[in-house]
C-alpha cells in the first residue's frame, strides 16, 4: 500500500462540501415556542378551514375533567388526535377539531372543597356554583396553554366547554327528547352509592379492588317446618334454611330467601358444636359446606325441588318479622348453600325478585352509610362496616351462625375517593335500557361502527349487553339539575319535557343556576296541577346529571350545532376505559335519540406505566410530569415516544425510555441536516434530472423511497403511527445513512457541480427531503416544520400546507429489483471482509482498499456489468476481477462469489483521497484524473 500524502495545493475549495445552517442539534425546548408563534401568525388551522369544498374529517374530541395540570394520560391522548387531525389534513381534507372540557361535576367539587377548606361549609349553593365555575375556567385555560405547548392545532379560541350556557341548555334539552320518547323513569332501586361522597355512581364511576371481607352461614328457622314435602323425610324438629353471604351489613333488609326452581335441595341432619340441627342446604353443595363447618354425624333425610320450597315462611333471624322463600333463576348450585339471602333494597337481582314478589323495597341504611330508626336498637345509628362485626356476634350468641370466614375479593370501589361502596335502593331518575329496544338498538349500531383494536367491540357489547337501567341522577351541586318539579303536598314528580325545554331557554341566558335561583313556578304552565293530588305549589328537584349524560351528550351538544361540525363524527378516541364511560354514554344517547351511534370508527389507546410496566401513583413515586419532558428535552422528544409506542397496549415511559427516543430522533434530525446541507446549491426547477436520465443507483433509491411513502400512508390510514416511525428510523439510518448517502457522497462533494451525476443524486436528495418532512410532519410536527424551510423551492409557506399525495407511480423492473438485491448481497459480502481487514490493521479506511471479486454464471455476468459502478458502491479505491481459480480468493456466503482484500495500487489524491495509479503522474500530481478533469473544467470555467 502507498500512502503518499498530498504535497501541493490545498484542494478543499474544489469540492462542493455541504452547506447549512440547519442546526446539529435541535434545542428542541428553547426553539419550539417561535415555531407556535410562526403556526398562530400563520392561521394554519384557520387555512384548513377554508377549504370549503374539500371533504371534512371530524374526529370528535373528548372532554377531560378540568380540575389539574394535564399528566402524561391527556398528552397521550392529545397528540394522538394532533397526529390524525395534521395527517387527514394533509391529505387535503378540512379537518374541524374543536377540544372540549367537562366541567361539572364531583371532581371539580371536590378540588372546590379541598381549595376553600373550612369556609366552604359558610358557601350557600350559587356561591359555591360560583366556584366552581372560576375553579374550572382556570383549569381550561391552563390545560388548554400545556397542549398549544405540545404543538397541538386545533379551534382553541372557541373549545366546548359543559358548564358553557348553550351546552347546558342542550343537554337538558336532549334529556326531555328522552323523556317525551318515554325513556327517563324515576323509582327506588339499588344503585351503586358513594357513602365518601353521598351520591350514586354510575358504571363507569366504580373500579374494583381487592377488599377483605366476612363470609357468614346462616340458620334462618322456618315457622312451618310441617309444610315441607314430604319427599325431605322430616319428622319433627325445627328446621333450618341455610343461607350465604359475604355481606352481613344488608341482613336486616332481608325479606326472602331464593332457591333455583329446578335445583335439587337436601334436609340434613347433623351436629354442630355438639348441638343437633336441621338444615336445608342445595343438594351438590351439603357436604363440602357442613364438613367445612365442623359438621359431623351429617345425614341427609330427603330432597325435593326448589319449586316445592316456593312458598314457606321463615323467621328473620335479629327482626322481628317474616320472609318466605321465592323463585329465582339467578341461583346456581357453584358456591354457597343454594338458598340465596334476598334484600330487594341492596342489591339489583334481589331487587328484581322483589318485583315479582311483591316485596318492599327496603333500605335501612342512610346517605351517611348508617343504619336508621328501623333497625333493631343495637344496630341503630352504626355504619355498615362497623355492623359486620356487630351483626356477626349476635348470631353466633343466638346460635344462628353456622360458620364465618373470611376471603379477600375484588370488590366496587368509588374512582374518585378509592373507597368501597354500597348497594343501596334511593329514588333516582333512570333511563330504561329496555325501553324502545335500546339495548338491542345499541348492540345492532355497535356492530355498524368499525372499532380499532378489533377487540373493542367484544369489549363494549360485553358491557352494553349485560349493564342495568343508567342511573342518570347525582345528589350533587354543580351540574346540569334534572328540571323536573315536585308537588309540595304529595311528592310526586311532575315530569314533563316542555317544562324542561322552557327551563332551558332560560339557561341559554342565565346558565343552569336559573333553576336553582328563580322561582320554579315561573317553568310551568297556569294552572299546573299535580297529577296525583291536583296540588298547584311545587318545588325543584335538587339533582343534577350524571356527568357522563353531560359529556355523553357532546355529539348533539356541539357536533350538531356548530357549522364546521357534524354528526355521526369520523371518529371518537380515547383510552380503554372509555367503553364502560364516553365511548358507551355517547352511544346510549344516540342509538335513543337518533337510531344510530354518534361514530363511525372508535380508536382505543392504553394507559401509561413506569418502565417496569407498573401502574403510575404518587405514592409510588413514579409519576412521569410530561411538563418535565417538555422542559428538558422538548416537546418533539414527547411526539416521538408516544409515536413510538404500540398505543393499543400500555405505554412504558421511564428516563432510559426516552433517551433511547432521543437518540432516534437524531438519527432523523441527522438526516434532515445532510439533506439540507447538499440541497443548498439545488433549484428544483431547474436541476431536477428526469427520472429516465437518473443514475441507475438513483433510481434504485428512489424506489426505495416510493416504497416507504406506500407503506408510511397505509400505516396513517391503519393509525399504526408506530410503524411509521420504526420504518422511517430504519429508512434514515440503513437505506440512507448508512447506504445510499455513504455512496454519493463522493459524487456530491467531489463530482462535477453542475454535472448530471451530482444533480440526479440531488434530485433524489430533494425528492426524500420533501417526502419525509410531510410524511413525518403530523408526528415530529416542530422538526418537520424546520426542515420545510431548508427545502429549496418549496411550494407553501408551511410544511402543514402542504400534501400529502400519493407516491410516484413508479417501480423498478423485476429485473432491477434482482440485480439490486444482489448488488445488496455483494456489498454486505465485500463489507464484512473490509471490516476483518480493517481489524487485522491491513488497511485504515475503505479507500485504502483494492477488491479482487470473481464470479459465476450470473453473479460473474453481473460484476461484469457493474464493474464500473463498484468502486462508488463499495466505497472502495480499485476493483479487479480475478480468475475463478485465484488462489488468493475467499469464499463468502454467496454461492458463485469470491473476493479477496488487497491495498490499493497507487498514491492518495488529494482532493477525493482515493488512491489511484495516476497520482503523481499528471500536470496536476497531487490528482487522480477525475478530480484533474474536474478541478480543469472549474479552472476553464
Amino acid at each position: 500500500m502507498t500512502d503518499t500524502k498530498p504535497t501541493g495545493k490545498d484542494w478543499k475549495h474544489t469540492l462542493t462540501l455541504p452547506e447549512t445552517d440547519f442546526p446539529m442539534r435541535g434545542n428542541l425546548p428553547e426553539r419550539e415556542p417561535g415555531f407556535l408563534a410562526r403556526w398562530q401568525e400563520q392561521g394554519i388551522y384557520r387555512q384548513w378551514q377554508n377549504r370549503q369544498d374539500a371533504e371534512s374529517y371530524v374526529l370528535h374530541d373528548g372532554p377531560p375533567y378540568a380540575n389539574g395540570e394535564i399528566h402524561i394520560g391527556h398528552a397521550l391522548n392529545k397528540v394522538l388526535k394532533d397526529i390524525v387531525v395534521k395527517y387527514q389534513a394533509m391529505r387535503g381534507k378540512r379537518v374541524p377539531f374543536v377540544p372540549g372540557w367537562d366541567c361539572h361535576g364531583l371532581p371539580i367539587e371536590t378540588q372546590v372543597s379541598k381549595q376553600l377548606g373550612k369556609a366552604v361549609r359558610d358557601l350557600g349553593d350559587a356561591e359555591f356554583r360560583a366556584e366552581c365555575r372560576t375553579y374550572a375556567t382556570k383549569y381550561v385555560e391552563l390545560q388548554g396553554d400545556a397542549f398549544k405547548r405540545l404543538g397541538i392545532f386545533g379551534d382553541w379560541k372557541h373549545p366546548y366547554l359543559t358548564m358553557d350556557f348553550a351546552y347546558e341548555a342542550e343537554t337538558l334539552r336532549r334529556l326531555a327528547d328522552l323523556v317525551e320518547k318515554g325513556y327517563v323513569f324515576r323509582r327506588r332501586k339499588p344503585v351503586a352509592w358513594s357513602i365518601e361522597n353521598q351520591t350514586a355512581l354510575a358504571e363507569a364511576e366504580l373500579e374494583y379492588h381487592d377488599k377483605e371481607d366476612i363470609s357468614v352461614y346462616v340458620l334462618f328457622a322456618l315457622e312451618t317446618p310441617k309444610n315441607l314435602p314430604k319427599s325431605m323425610g322430616w319428622k319433627k324438629g325445627d328446621v333450618h334454611l341455610m343461607i350465604w353471604t359475604t355481606t352481613p351489613w344488608t341482613l336486616p333488609a332481608n325479606l326472602a330467601v331464593s332457591v333455583g326452581p329446578d335445583e335439587v335441595y337436601g334436609l340434613y341432619r347433623f351436629k354442630s358444636a355438639g348441638v343437633e340441627k336441621l338444615a336445608i342446604v342445595g343438594e351438590s353443595l351439603a357436604q363440602k359446606v357442613l364438613a367445612d363447618g365442623g359438621a359431623t354425624d351429617i345425614v341427609e333425610l330427603g330432597t325435593c325441588k326448589g319449586s316445592a320450597l316456593v312458598g314457606l315462611i321463615y323467621r328473620h333471624p335479629f327482626v322481628e318479622r317474616s320472609g318466605k322463600v321465592a323463585i329465582a333463576g339467578y341461583v346456581t348450585m357453584e358456591d354457597g348453600t343454594g338458598l340465596v339471602h334476598t334484600a330487594p333494597g341492596h342489591g339489583a337481582d334481589d331487587y328484581e325478585t322483589g318485583l315479582q314478589e311483591g316485596l318492599d323495597v327496603y333500605c335501612p341504611v342512610k346517605d351517611d352509610g348508617r343504619y336508621d330508626d328501623t333497625v333493631p336498637e343495637w344496630l341503630r345509628g352504626q355504619s355498615v362496616w362497623q355492623a359486620n362485626g356487630v351483626i356477626v356476634e349476635r348470631l353466633l350468641a343466638d346460635g344462628l351462625l353456622f360458620r364465618q370466614t373470611k376471603f379477600r375479593h375484588s370488590y366496587p370501589h368509588d374512582w374518585r375517593s378509592k373507597k368501597p361502596i354500597i348497594f343501596r335502593a334511593t329514588y333516582q331518575w333512570f333511563i330504561g335500557m329496555a325501553e324502545g329496544n335500546l339495548r338491542d338498538n345499541a348492540m345492532a349500531a355497535i356492530a355498524t361502527t368499525n372499532w380499532a383494536p378489533s377487540w373493542g367491540r367484544n369489549r363494549i357489547e360485553g358491557m352494553v349487553k349485560n349493564r342495568p337501567d343508567w342511573c342518570i341522577s347525582r345528589q350533587r351541586r354543580w351540574g346540569v339539575p334534572i328540571a323536573v318539579p315536585f308537588c309540595q303536598a304529595c311528592g310526586e314528580a311532575h315530569l314533563d319535557a316542555d317544562v324542561m325545554r322552557r327551563v332551558a331557554d332560560r339557561f341559554e341566558q342565565k346558565g343552569a343556576d336559573a333553576w336553582f335561583d328563580d322561582d320554579v313556578h315561573s317553568f310551568l304552565a297556569p294552572d299546573t296541577a299535580c297529577s296525583a293530588c291536583g296540588g298547584k305549589v311545587f318545588e325543584r328537584s335538587r339533582d343534577i346529571l350524571d356527568v357522563w349524560f353531560d359529556s355523553g351528550i357532546s355529539w348533539a351538544a356541539v357536533c350538531q350545532r356548530r357549522d364546521e361540525l357534524s354528526a355521526p363524527v369520523d371518529l371518537y378516541l380515547e383510552g380503554s376505559d372509555q367503553h364502560r364511560g364516553w365511548f358507551q354514554s355517547s352511544l346510549l344517547l344516540s342509538v335513543a335519540l337518533t337510531g344510530q351511534a354518534p361514530y363511525k370508527s372508535v380508536l382505543t389507546h392504553g394507559f401509561v406505566v413506569d418502565g417496569q410496566g407498573h401502574k403510575m401513583s404518587k405514592s409510588s413515586g413514579n409519576v412521569v410530569d410530561p411538563a418535565k419532558i417538555v422542559k428538558q428535552y422538548g416537546a418533539e422528544i414527547l411526539r416521538a415516544w408516544i409515536a413510538s409506542e404500540q398505543f393499543e397496549n400500555d405505554l412504558r415511559i421511564s428516563d432510559q425510555i426516552i433517551k433511547g427516543v432521543v437518540e432516534s430522533y437524531r438519527r432523523i434530525r441527522n438526516t434532515f441536516r445532510f439533506f439540507a446541507s447538499n440541497l443548498a446549491d439545488f433549484n428544483p426547477a431547474r436541476d431536477q434530472v428526469p427520472l429516465e436520465e437518473m443514475e441507475p443507483i438513483d433510481r434504485w433509491m428512489l424506489g426505495r423511497l416510493t416504497d416507504y411513502e406506500r407503506e408510511a400512508i397505509a400505516a396513517y390510514d391503519r393509525f399504526e403511527f408506530h410503524t411509521i416511525f420504526q420504518k422511517t428510523i430504519r429508512f434514515c439510518a440503513t437505506d440512507l445513512s448508512a447506504l445510499y448517502l455513504d455512496v454519493a457522497k463522493d459524487r456530491l462533494y467531489c463530482g462535477v457541480k453542475n454535472g448530471p451525476r451530482r444533480r440526479s443524486a440531488q434530485t433524489v436528495i430533494y425528492q426524500a427531503a420533501d417526502a419525509l418532512s410531510k410524511l413525518l410532519a403530523p408526528i415530529l410536527s416542530f422538526t418537520a416544520e424546520e426542515i420545510w424551510h431548508y427545502i429549496p423551492g418549496r411550494p407553501t409557506e408551511s410544511v402543514f400546507l402542504a400534501t400529502i399525495d400519493k407516491p410516484l407511480a413508479f417501480e423498478l423492473s423485476d429485473s432491477e429489483t434482482r440485480v439490486w438485491e444482489q448488488l445488496l448481497d455483494i456489498r454486505e459480502a465485500v463489507l464484512k471482509a473490509l471490516e476483518t481487514a480493517r481489524a487485522a490493521k491491513q488497511i485504515g479506511h475503505s479507500l485504502e482498499a483494492r477488491v479482487l471479486l470473481a464470479g459465476k454464471g450470473n453473479i460473474g455476468s453481473l460484476l461484469a456489468a457493474k464493474k464500473d459502478f463498484l468502486p462508488d458502491w463499495l466505497i472502495v479505491s480499485q476493483i479487479e476481477l480475478a480468475d475463478w481459480e485465484d488462489e488468493r480468493l475467499q469464499d463468502t456466503d454467496i454461492a458463485d462469489f469470491k473476493l479477496f482484500i488487497a491495498d490499493a495500487h497507487g498514491h492518495k489524491c488529494g482532493r477525493c483521497w482515493q488512491i489511484q495509479p495516476e497520482v503523481g503522474n499528471l500536470a496536476e500530481p497531487d490528482l487522480c484524473l477525475r478530480c484533474y478533469d474536474v478541478v480543469t473544467a472549474m479552472e476553464a470555467a
